[in-house]
């Protein structure tokens, strides 16, 4: 993806409206972009027509998320679940094609530690998946994102850093097979120094999710430079989409204060 667009995550953001209702919400308050962990319950035919009409783009999907109502956060690291992911893979897949989105991200997912053996098979698992996954990707218009939960965040989430994400990328795919969600919420979480991430590491990322920190919430809610971050994206060359994955602290329209300065910067990088 070539424009940076701002991009709602609208699995956080809206949820006082139905999904489709916020779609045209996004739209409204100036998004340019959606995203969604799991789209897959709107028909794909629709959610085109929607994007469509509101003139967004669907910029990354999850997939093999696993079940929900059961806690689980992703079943590509799990053993005995591979029949499972490579069938939930397709259908995302298939799913991002249709909607001409172009990044879809398999949940590595939560792994039990506590065994020596236990992690080696998850890694061994996750390889072989995500290779597969890269596989499926290679006559699509669509690459995988990989993205780092810090298990601060979600108790055993097996790949917790961002140097853990870069080093399964490399062993599966080229650079430019998988691409890196960089997320400054779990960033923060385990004290990553993102400017010095971002600046070594510019050219693999493909995604950004935007979060204050502590409490999730929108930007300046918290102690993070999310304007420094934005701006260090900038320098080193990021082009991509930039999304905001927070828990607002009151009605979405409310905490959207952000916007103009972010526009701002993003309109003046693009005339440099």
């Amino acid at each position: 993806m070539s424009t940076q667009h701002l991009s709602a995550h609208i699995g956080y953001l809206y949820t006082e409206l139905g999904l489709i209702d916020r779609i045209g919400a996004a739209a409204r308050d100036g998004f340019t972009a959606i995203e969604h962990p799991n789209p897959l319950s709107v028909d794909a035919k629709a959610m085109l027509a929607q994007l469509q009409e509101h003139g967004l783009v669907f910029s990354q999907m999850a997939a093999a998320s696993g079940d929900a109502a059961r806690g689980e956060k992703g079943i590509t690291a799990l053993p005995g679940r591979e029949a499972e992911f490579r069938d939930a893979l397709l259908r995302s897949l298939d799913y991002a094609e249709t909607i001409g989105c172009p990044l879809v991200h398999p949940m590595a997912g939560a792994v039990d530690g506590a065994v020596d053996g236990d992690r080696q098979r998850a890694e061994e698992t996750y390889r072989t998946n995500l290779a597969f996954a890269v596989e499926q990707c290679r006559d699509r218009p669509v690459r995988i994102l990989i993205e780092a939960i810090s298990d601060k965040v979600v108790a055993n989430y097996f790949l917790s850093t961002l140097e853990q994400a870069i080093a399964f990328g490399d062993q599966v795919g080229s650079a430019d097979e998988t691409v890196l969600l960089v997320d400054t919420f779990h960033a923060a979480a385990n004290g990553a120094d993102l400017a010095t991430f971002i600046a070594a590491h510019v050219a693999r990322i493909g995604h950004v999710h935007i979060a204050d920190a502590p409490g999730r919430h929108e930007p300046g809610t918290g102690g993070l430079d999310l304007t420094g971050t934005l701006k260090t994206l900038l320098a080193h060359g990021y082009k991509h989409a930039i999304g905001f994955e927070y828990i607002p602290s009151k009605s979405t329209g409310e905490t959207l204060s952000w916007m103009p300065s972010w526009k701002d910067l993003l309109s003046g990088a693009a005339t440099r």
